[in-house]
């Protein structure tokens, strides 16, 4: 497993990053409850498979059900060879509001000595802010509280999780953040746009969404017909993948990593079966230059409409 530089915060990160949501809640197209899931002692069964086979970079956050806590119970004895990225809870107040000075360090350093506590850890190499919107991130007591936690040694880097490039644009621009999750995948391009910058200034980069929820893989078929547009365009990209690759899967991940700005392509795994798909595509081999233009010009048209929470509540991934 290859490893590259998380910006400039002096962690190396295995190119594929355990991504934690499905082993603590339901979570992702076809999933609908804990019957879906996978038993914990399974989970870590496949989180010591991940570490065995050199993933050494997990993503979870406080709010992702008994990830963390899983997460804990799989890496005891094994903590230093690991890089564990975490999120902060929400802590807006109930009319959408951003809690004052007192209360928002509150919220956040008891967020942080949870996940610390379900962890098993002393410290957090990455601690982030979980969908950081624009309001959140002109907030400069939000930064000044995470730097502070950052000089104390209990974290090692801060980091925010976008979804906009506008996010992603502001979060560089106010120099408080050492780690940017955005989301980033064949259909939905647009946030290379801030790649270049983010490399200059040292932010490191993980990609988040890189098979969309299972979209770029055989999840994308049969989907509703509101979707027709969608499915047939994803059905474009196995012209590219032909004989050279696995699958669309393999492929999806692979151009993600043929950026060299991208430290790590974050992967949700539920499934040993996922893990070894996920782990053939990340060899250290990746598109050429010729692959590489025929797959960005295969952008979706029109990526506003790839929002996949409101195709839920449409019902059409049901």
């Amino acid at each position: 497993m290859k490893k590259r530089l998380l910006g400039k915060t002096g962690l190396q990160v295995s190119e594929l990053a355990f991504g934690g949501v499905e082993i603590g809640m339901p979570y992702g197209i076809g999933v609908t409850g804990e019957k879906d899931m996978l038993p914990e002692a399974e989970a870590i069964y496949l989180l010591h498979a991940a570490i065995d086979a050199g993933v050494n970079f997990f993503d979870t956050a406080r709010l992702y059900g008994q990830s963390e806590s899983i997460m804990g119970k799989a890496f005891g004895g094994r903590r230093e060879q690991l890089v564990i990225s975490t999120k902060c809870r929400h802590f807006r107040d109930r009319d959408g509001s951003i809690p004052s000075y007192p209360a928002l360090e509150r919220m956040i350093t008891a967020s942080l000595n949870e996940s610390l506590a379900a962890l098993g850890t002393e410290y957090i190499d990455v601690f982030m802010l979980h969908q950081a919107d624009l309001d959140i991130l002109e907030n400069e007591e939000v930064a000044s509280i995470f730097a502070s936690l950052k000089r104390s040694g209990v974290i090692r880097a801060t980091g925010v999780s976008t979804y906009t490039p506008a996010e992603t644009k502001k979060a560089m621009d106010t120099g408080a953040w050492d780690v940017i999750q955005l989301p980033f995948n064949l259909l939905d391009q647009r946030q290379e746009a801030c790649f270049a910058e983010a490399s200059e200034k040292g932010i490191g980069i993980m990609v988040r969404s890189v098979l969309l929820k299972g979209l770029l893989s055989n999840r994308g078929k049969g989907l509703h017909p509101a979707l027709k547009k969608v499915e047939d365009h994803i059905g474009r990209y196995h012209a590219l993948v032909g004989t050279s690759f696995t699958g669309l899967p393999a492929f999806a991940t692979k151009f993600a990593l043929s950026f060299p700005e991208i430290s790590s392509v974050l992967v949700g795994i539920d499934r040993v079966e996922y893990l070894h798909q996920s782990l053939a595509a990340v060899d250290g081999r990746y598109l050429d230059e010729k692959t590489m233009l025929q797959a960005k010009e295969l952008a979706y048209p029109a990526p506003d409409f790839l929002n996949l929470a409101q195709w839920s509540k449409n019902g059409w991934l049901a």
